[in-house]
């Protein structure tokens, strides 16, 4: 079948494969409020496992659990620090701020890699009665609007021995955690060990209609459970939606070795060294980034402004070797 577009705006636009929607349409549920969806259960304890931590919370959005991470490790008043095109503080419309009262600080990076050097010069732990004190750092892997950068593990190790030697919290915003895992080979546990919270996204790379989890030790999942409902996001009957998350676990992880392919043949037809995309998106820097999004929308290509100079592609379940090739052809036009 040929798609009327090729849609490379983001990976959250794929559609539950139909195997995806038999496991849906099977799902035992209960209320998850009170702790009673079978379902739920078993994809956050299948999540907390894989990852190394104690307990899981399903969360609606990756937004969501985001934000009950840093609720349970910063109080009001107190600071975060994160680098400056981090998604907790470019692409959540200051809900840290809005419902946390949570303060942010930011470092420079380039291509979003962090660099231990730049987070040491920006956390003022412990500042006394007149200044914002940091009690919690917070990292992105891979990084969204650095080009699906996977963060050096040395650094992040770095940045870690930094927050202990200061009794810093440490979040790791790990949307795309599972296409760093596959692309790097290094195991997903790994990857989120040493930090105490981590969201990872369901309806990313791995197709799920809806859905992130946030793990971490048993008292600060218990926390955030309470924080879900108090910010509005206690759910009922929702193992129709975690059996979809469980199906992309068994079924769509190791395909996203497919996705960073794709990603990279299309970023070296464009001029792109495909050795700087490390994983599923591609970043196009241009005079005039809205007029290449109509221009290629005209051929039948979507994707997105993220700058006035800058363009991301994303490559997913739904985008084939036909829609790359697609795109291809249209954007060298466009361009």
């Amino acid at each position: 079948m040929t798609h009327p577009f090729a849609d490379l705006r983001s990976d959250t636009l794929t559609k539950p494969t139909p195997a995806m929607r038999q496991a849906m349409a099977e799902a035992a549920v209960g209320d998850d409020v009170y702790g009673e969806d079978p379902t739920v259960n078993a994809l956050e304890r299948r999540v907390a496992d894989l990852l190394g931590f104690e307990a899981g919370l399903f969360a609606a959005t990756g937004s969501l659990a985001n934000q009950l991470g840093l609720r349970v490790l910063v109080k009001p008043g107190e600071e975060l620090v994160t680098d400056h095109n981090a998604h907790v503080v470019r692409a959540e419309l200051g809900a840290a701020a809005v419902f946390s009262g949570i303060t942010t600080r930011t470092w420079p990076s380039t291509n979003g890699r962090v660099d231990a050097d730049a987070v040491a010069a920006s956390i003022t732990p412990n500042a006394g009665p007149y200044l914002v004190s940091t009690t919690a750092i917070a990292l992105e892997n891979t990084h969204n609007f650095g080009g699906g950068t996977i963060q050096p593990q040395d650094q992040v190790r770095a940045v870690q021995q930094l927050g202990r030697e200061h009794g810093l919290g440490l979040h790791l915003d790990g949307a795309r955690l599972w296409n760093a895992a596959v692309a790097s080979g290094v195991p997903i546990g790994d990857l989120s060990a040493g930090f105490d919270t981590v969201s990872v996204c369901l309806s990313k790379g791995l197709g799920a209609p809806i859905g992130s989890v946030l793990v971490g030790d048993a008292e600060r999942i218990a926390a955030a459970r309470i924080w879900r409902k108090r910010y509005g996001g206690g759910m009922r009957q929702v193992g129709i939606l975690a059996a979809a998350g469980l199906h992309a676990l068994d079924h769509h992880v190791d395909r996203l070795a497919d996705d960073h392919a794709r990603a990279r043949r299309l970023g070296a037809a464009l001029g792109l060294d495909p050795a700087s995309i490390d994983t599923n998106i591609v970043m196009l820097d241009v005079p005039d980034a809205a007029s290449l999004v109509v221009a290629a929308a005209d051929g039948g290509v979507l994707c997105s402004a993220i700058g006035p100079r800058r363009v991301r592609l994303i490559t997913h379940l739904d985008i084939d070797d036909d829609a790359v090739d697609r795109a291809i052809k249209v954007l060298l036009s466009a361009l």
